[in-house]
């Protein structure tokens, strides 16, 4: 019971290191990632992690905007049998 409570213990105090947050930068000795063919200039450490509208568009929630009954489908059949 006590190796529990301590285990119990540890495990709520190595917790909050989960969610610690640093500012990311490229490992030492390593460059950033090559220049983009079409860039003009090399991208820097906040340009490479800021998504462009392209590559996350925003969500549209809202799909149906007037409710109206379907027409009638003459394919839409009972199964056979």
């Amino acid at each position: 019971m006590r190796k529990a409570a301590i285990l119990a213990l540890a495990a709520l105090a190595l917790l909050p290191a989960c969610g610690k947050k640093t500012v990311l930068r490229p490992a030492e000795g390593q460059p950033l990632p090559p220049k983009p063919a079409m860039a003009s200039v090399q991208p820097g450490v906040g340009d490479l992690l800021n998504s462009s509208p392209q590559a996350r568009p925003v969500r549209d929630d809202e799909l149906v905007t007037k409710s109206k009954p379907l027409q009638p489908d003459r394919f839409d059949l009972p199964p056979p049998g």
